[in-house]
């Protein structure tokens, strides 16, 4: 890493201390005795997003090598005014929202025409959350702001007090960090909340050549080596755990048989990690953490996992030389009941 991206990450770690609001110790202590159990040792990615996590996030979606953000902000501002139109939202509700950057393409296009009243972001950081909340209460003083604190890997509840229509968004190809079954699950979690004049809409990054996907998640000044690590530092400060972060590797790797990257934390030597609630777990020099993959799609994965979900797909865009998809989905005619 070279001495900028050092000194930024050095400065974002000071900045994050102490307990994060909203963080369950139980349910991540058997959390991760059950992900470090098992032969393929794995840690949940919702793990990386304490205050600090979520600043390195976004620090690699403004890095040369991750087109990702790039390609869906383009799409974005070149159809927000077109999807306002034809849905006519009077809530934006964004799941794993971030920062919401994106999010403000869609409520410019809200505002524009008169039709926005709330945004609820919804994220599982709640001190990033509610900084968030703040900024975009005083860049949009005619809209509610809600901030909603929720796991979206596991059950959770949307609030049902929202204006309609409504406009549900899960931007950023976030939906290739879940496995098939997740991804299923919280497809339906949204569609049984959706009414027949409420859209969603998704983010989804494309099948593509192996290289430009290696390079997107190996950038060279090392911010996403140190948000992987950043799993590590959050178990530490949150479980008590002593992982030396200097004794994990950052690694890459694409599974073609999954159509995915995978993230794994490979350990530089044979060493014992203790965990509070969980006990020693032992580690052999070169055994890895899975702790993400990032599944790439096509069109006809996107229809099927909608379908799957009692949803069906309304929209797809995508640019000339297609490296990302904007896929817009309504209830299907069966659940269209209102």
């Amino acid at each position: 890493m070279d001495s900028g991206a050092r000194a930024m990450t050095e400065a974002l770690l000071a900045e994050s201390t102490g307990l994060e609001e909203g963080f369950d110790l139980e349910r991540a202590i058997e959390e991760v005795r059950v992900g470090l159990s098992h032969p393929q040792k794995s840690l949940p990615p919702k793990y990386f997003y304490d205050h600090r996590g979520s600043e390195l996030f976004e620090a690699i979606t403004r890095l040369d090598e991750y087109y990702l953000t790039r390609s869906e902000r383009a799409l974005l501002e070149a159809h927000a005014e077109s999807f306002v139109r034809s849905v006519r939202p009077a809530t934006l509700l964004e799941l794993g929202s971030g920062s919401a950057n994106k999010s403000r393409i869609l409520l410019d296009a809200m505002v524009a025409q008169e039709v926005g009243e709330c945004f609820v972001p919804v994220d599982v950081s709640a001190s990033f959350l509610q900084a968030v909340a703040r900024d975009l209460a005083l860049e949009y003083p005619g809209l509610r702001i809600r901030p909603e604190v929720a796991d979206i890997s596991a059950r959770f509840a949307l609030p049902q007090d929202i204006p309609r229509p409504a406009a549900f968004a899960f931007l950023g190809s976030t939906i290739g960090n879940f496995g098939h079954a997740a991804a299923r699950r919280l497809m339906r979690c949204v569609a049984d909340d959706m009414r027949a004049e409420d859209r969603f809409l998704m983010g989804v990054d494309l099948k593509k050549d192996v290289a430009t996907l290696m390079a997107a998640y190996n950038d060279a000044r090392g911010v996403t080596a140190e948000f992987n690590l950043n799993v590590l530092r959050v178990l530490n400060r949150q479980l008590g755990a002593d992982f030396d972060i200097g004794g994990f590797r950052h690694k890459a790797l694409w599974n073609s048989g999954e159509s995915r990257i995978e993230m794994h934390l490979s350990s530089e030597r044979d060493q014992t990690v203790n965990i509070p609630g969980v006990g020693p777990v032992a580690f052999a020099r070169g055994e890895t953490i899975h702790t993400e993959n990032s599944r790439k799609f096509d069109r006809a994965d996107v229809e099927a996992l909608f379908a799957s979900a009692g949803l069906r797909l309304r929209r797809w865009i995508t640019a000339e030389k297609p490296m990302f998809a904007l896929a817009v989905a309504g209830p299907a005619p069966a659940r269209a009941t209102g």
